[in-house]
């Protein structure tokens, strides 16, 4: 019975030790690439592995200007992510962009929308039994126009 008492604030630790890392890593990482942009309140993040696929459904307002990043830790490669509407059409698809696009997409929206950003951590290329695992941020800046 002790040795649970020991174990189980443990395994309920771990996971906001995680969160608390991945905090850290957006604020310091990739908080400065949104240098021109008001940042919103919400902390979009979480620790994937390679294969994962993650989405995230936001609402853009028109007629602001927004920047949409999405920063990964370097281990886990260049992360793939697309912009849908909520028809699931691809409106946007980083692996169509320019070096300096592939993490950041800038853009306005005509009318209030919600949109779906599809996030996909590559596979390793090299088969291991390590899992490496790292924090990925959806960020999104706006301006006023």
């Amino acid at each position: 019975m002790k040795f649970l008492k020991v174990i189980l604030p443990l395994l309920l630790m771990v996971p906001l030790m995680a969160n608390a890392q991945c905090r850290s890593f957006t604020k310091k990482k990739c908080l400065p690439e949104l240098e021109g942009y008001v940042q919103n309140d919400n902390f979009n993040s979480a620790v994937l592995i390679p294969g994962d696929e993650a989405e995230l459904l936001l609402t853009f307002y028109a007629d602001k200007e927004y920047r949409l990043l999405v920063c990964g830790h370097p281990i886990l490669g260049d992360l793939e992510f697309e912009v849908l509407d909520t028809d699931e059409e691809v409106i946007y698809s980083n692996a169509d962009a320019e070096d300096e696009g592939k993490t950041k997409f800038d853009f306005k929206v005509a009318t209030t929308q919600q949109l779906i950003v599809r996030i996909r951590v590559p596979e390793a290329e090299t088969a291991s039994t390590l899992i490496h695992e790292g924090c990925v941020s959806v960020m999104i800046g706006s301006k006023e126009s």
